[in-house]
């Protein structure tokens, strides 16, 4: 039997008005619990379905959130994704999620397709860090929008992990045990996100270290494969590296990958720490010491925001900017120089 969307069909059927139907499978208790169940039954028999796209109409409201992500092979990302999906759906709401592929015109088109979806808010993680105008201009339109990294001007609300200094925490620790050659393994300055590696650098001058450029590697990608072919590049230069600091886990875990194959022992030749501590960070053969992204303060954060956002609509208040600070996770991939 097709799917049968109209509430006339159902009346029809059950022998009462249109009305009595609405309210029946909306659970009033001004409807007999006998009738109400007479009506339930014949809407599964006929294969009953809300019409949600009228319901949205009337109400003016969807009750869904857009999730933009910069990549769904991202593990951090898709953590992230799942705990939205899961608040979101315990207060009643639907999420969408797209992709950018870190393509600024790609992240446009998701826009303008959330905005024709009517979706009541929107969530972000945006391709270019340092260029967040088209989601300022959303917010100026009325439209709820969090962003899940750190707006620098403030012009639209954000909820997101500290990176400077979380990356500083990192390149500190590595400077706490005697390395002073530290290299930077970071792919995402190339794309707007110059945050960890001001991190980096802010350490290593407090430290009275000035980095060489051979120091910095860009991967051009955040995969496994990324991170064992710049620390190759990065040994090539013999820049007398005694440790790293990668952007993020997976290119630090396929550069331990690299340094084990071509002969290094870490944390003895080498040390490396991460960024996001992910799962394959700690049960990797040598546990990675990594910064923690802090998946559920993150989630729970810009979720509630969004939804005071969506209720507060009709007169959106100043933007809020909140910071997480992230800890330092120590494990086997570090230890004092000899």
């Amino acid at each position: 039997m097709g799917m049968v969307t109209r509430l006339k069909d159902i009346a029809a059927k059950a022998g009462f008005s249109v009305n009595t139907v609405s309210l029946a499978l909306r659970d009033s208790p001004r409807i007999p619990e006998e009738t109400r169940t007479t009506i339930k039954t014949i809407a599964r028999n006929l294969n009953y379905t809300p019409n949600e796209v009228a319901k949205s109409l009337v109400a003016r409201e969807t009750r869904t959130v857009g999730l933009i992500l910069t990549s769904v092979t991202n593990p951090v990302l898709a953590q992230v994704a799942h705990q939205v999906e899961r608040w979101l759906s315990q207060k009643g709401y639907g999420t969408l999620f797209a992709s950018s592929n870190n393509d600024p015109d790609e992240e446009q088109r998701v826009i303008d397709m959330f905005r024709a979806r009517r979706v009541d808010g929107i969530l972000a993680y945006p391709c270019n860090h340092q260029d967040l105008e088209r989601f300022r201009q959303l917010r100026a339109g009325g439209m709820p929008v969090v962003m899940l990294v750190d707006d620098p001007e403030g012009g639209v609300d954000s909820v997101a992990i500290d990176e400077p200094a979380g990356a500083e925490k990192a390149v500190a620790h590595l400077l706490a045990l005697g390395h002073r050659r530290i290299g930077l393994l970071d792919a995402a300055s190339s794309k707007g996100n110059i945050k960890k590696r001001a991190g980096y650098l802010a350490a290593l001058a407090k430290a009275g270290v000035t980095p060489e450029p051979d120091w910095i590697i860009d991967p051009r990608e955040h995969s496994l494969e990324a991170g064992r072919r710049a620390l190759g590049e990065l040994l090539a230069r013999k820049t007398g590296v005694t440790a790293v600091f990668a952007v993020n886990d997976m290119l630090a875990l396929g550069a331990a990958h690299h340094a084990v194959t071509s002969g290094l022992r870490l944390p003895e030749d080498l040390a490396i720490v991460g960024f996001d501590n992910i799962d394959f960070a700690r049960l990797a053969m040598i546990p990675l010491t990594s910064i923690q992204y802090e998946v559920e303060q993150l989630v729970d954060g810009a979720a509630a925001r969004v939804l005071e956002l969506i209720a507060r609509a009709a007169d959106l208040p100043p933007p809020q900017n909140v910071q997480i600070d992230p800890a330092l996770m120590v494990r086997a991939s570090t230890q004092p120089k000899p």
